[in-house]
């Protein structure tokens, strides 16, 4: 029998996980901690070889263009983001999540990560890191939106790099970095990874944790993503 000590501890790791994970609204659709049954299909793309970034209802947060329907990259893209850590030496997988990848290199090479900051570090429950808003709130995003690509055989160990999103496709900007293995259901896009190296800068981030001490906010080291290029 759960102790309300206990059951007050489980209730605050499960918010945190349904917070951080989020982009553009407040809350999630559903719990991402909670069971999320079978994962949607990949929705990403509207027709074979086609994606569809429809405008949202929100003004974005920093100008940018949507990408272009058809995506261009294929295989696995290296990818190098520059931080005020250090460098991320990540690795995006354009042949299982085209549109995704689509869209992260077109907002990086409009220079839309430029000078943002990662908002958020959750330290229990899930361990990640939370970047891609320029507004550092949240709830910001490129002025349009995208499908999830889900096959639901999604997991999260460290060095994953996924979409966060406020519900079934509704992908912006915002992504987090897994620094340890998490628990979640399939419900977020895996993109990409980052390597060995890079997985444990993100972890001596967390190792500091957050401004106010608890287990999800702004991290106390702060990370700023300086430019995102491919190649």
């Amino acid at each position: 029998m759960l102790t309300p000590r206990l059951r007050r501890s489980l209730l605050a790791l499960t918010a945190a996980a349904a917070l951080v994970l989020t982009g553009c609204a407040s809350t999630p659709d559903a719990d991402p901690s909670g069971s999320a049954g079978a994962a949607p299909q990949s929705t990403a793309s509207a027709d074979a070889g086609t994606c569809s970034y429809p405008t949202d209802d929100r003004e974005p947060a920093k100008t940018a263009d949507p990408p272009a329907a058809e995506p261009t990259a294929a295989g696995q893209v290296p990818v190098t983001v520059a931080t005020s850590v250090g460098d991320l030496a990540v690795t995006l997988d354009a042949d299982k999540t085209p549109c995704t990848v689509n869209s992260f290199l077109s907002l990086a090479e409009q220079g839309y990560f430029d000078g943002t900051a990662c908002h958020r570090l959750t330290t229990q429950g899930i361990f990640v890191l939370q970047c891609g808003d320029p507004t550092g709130t949240g709830t910001g995003g490129p002025g349009y939106s995208f499908g999830d690509e889900l096959d639901g055989s999604e997991t999260y160990p460290a060095g994953t790099l996924a979409m966060a999103n406020a519900g079934p496709d509704t992908n912006g900007s915002q992504f987090f970095i897994v620094y340890a293995d998490s628990q979640l259901p399939p419900s977020y896009t895996v993109f990409g990874h980052l390597d060995e190296a890079s997985t444990k800068t993100v972890a001596a981030v967390a190792e500091k944790g957050t401004e106010d001490g608890g287990p999800d906010g702004a991290p106390k080291t702060p990370v700023q993503i300086e430019s995102v290029t491919a190649g």
